[in-house]
């Protein structure tokens, strides 16, 4: 695309399906490389990730040649496969339907970065199920409680 010249950050955020904590600490790094190859192959820019056992934060520069839900769909089926080749949890292991993603302006990247970077620590005070919400509220995101997450205990805060 000649002459087109683009800024576009989006901070994409997905679950393991039923929010079961299958991403073990010591496949972290793996699993992010991974990620970051398709990435990068699909021609776009990692900026920063990070995943917490039950979900994971990516925030990438994007191109305007690609679509956003083409990306998460690689991203998901392929990342899927890798740890289902890898043996790294028993039984299938699978990302829930869907995903949330938000914009930001290039003044606003450092204090995304630091979120991503910091998601242990942030999850000692609030659970990701509290943190998806609160990124649906603040962003003015209209949704139904009731399919935001594919199986859903309202005893889990």
């Amino acid at each position: 695309m000649a002459n087109t010249y683009t800024q576009l950050y989006t901070h994409i955020v997905f679950a393991v399906k039923g929010r079961q904590c299958l991403i073990p600490k010591q496949h972290k790094e793996a699993l992010h490389q991974y990620i970051t190859r398709i990435i990068t192959n699909r021609k776009q820019t990692l900026i920063r990730i990070n995943s917490m056992p039950d979900h994971i934060h990516i925030l990438i520069g994007m191109k305007p040649d690609i679509a956003l839900s083409d990306l998460v769909r690689d991203i998901k089926a392929n990342s899927s496969k890798f740890i289902n080749r890898k043996g790294w949890v028993v039984g299938k292991f699978e990302w829930q339907t869907g995903f949330a993603a938000f914009s930001y302006s290039h003044s606003q990247l450092g204090v995304v970065v630091n979120y991503i970077k910091n998601q242990e620590v942030h999850h000692l005070n609030q659970t990701f199920k509290e943190e998806y919400l609160a990124f649906l509220k603040r962003f003015d995101v209209p949704y139904n409680p009731k399919y935001v997450f594919d199986s859903d205990d309202d005893s889990e805060t």
